[in-house]
């Protein structure tokens, strides 16, 4: 309970503060409930895949480092489920720009890796967005043409990030979704992912800043 006091002083010195409910633990919801205005605005889903070395993939999909700025990719940028957007307040502050904004930073950065699918004329229709930290392969982003959607697509360029990351000797592969994201949910199920945590996000907004 010090702690969770000590906590409480550090909220009132930000505008605005994201609160991760670890494994949504009932204790700390009701403490963050009863105790701040905050609210709840995402469970996030989290998966990891133990990594074997795949099948090999489809030949049109090629994974990039420190990638150009790529406008096919932005316009695939069009991700129905954040919390960027279902908060209202951070809606208003253009939350809807932080996905577009996300992969545009990516651009040109060596520590970044687009896994990148192309259709007959040579235009993009989907891409993964992924990064490594220690011995583990993060996915970031991934969006599929809607023309292409239900193609298997998606699947390649997991499959194709799977294999690029057992060639860098990288153990696991992590990714986490929305729990509203049901397609999102069932596609990690269906390449080989296993649900390993469930975290609540509350925001709190102190607007008399």
């Amino acid at each position: 309970m010090n702690e969770w006091k000590l906590l409480k002083n550090r909220f009132s010195e930000y505008q605005f503060v994201s609160i991760e409910n670890r494994n949504s633990e009932p204790v700390n919801t009701q403490l963050i409930g009863s105790d701040t205005s905050a609210y709840l605005v995402d469970v996030n889903i989290q998966f990891v895949k133990t990594l074997e070395v795949p099948d090999r993939v489809s030949s049109n999909i090629v994974v990039h480092q420190a990638l150009d700025h790529n406008d096919q990719i932005l316009e695939l940028a069009d991700f129905q489920f954040s919390k960027f957007t279902e908060d209202s307040e951070l809606a208003n502050r253009n939350g809807d720009q932080v996905y577009l904004q996300w992969l545009i930073n990516s651009f040109g950065k060596s520590e970044k890796f687009f896994a990148i699918s192309k259709n007959e004329n040579g235009l993009v229709n989907g891409f993964l967005l992924h990064s490594y930290f220690e011995n583990s392969c993060v996915v970031e982003l991934i969006a599929v043409s809607k023309v292409s959607s239900k193609s298997g697509i998606g699947t390649e360029l997991f499959k194709a990030v799977e294999e690029f990351s057992c060639q860098r000797g990288i153990k696991e592969i992590k990714v986490g979704t929305q729990v509203r994201n049901m397609a999102a949910i069932n596609f990690y199920h269906k390449v080989g992912c296993k649900q390993i945590g469930c975290h609540q996000v509350y925001h709190l907004w102190n607007n008399g800043m």
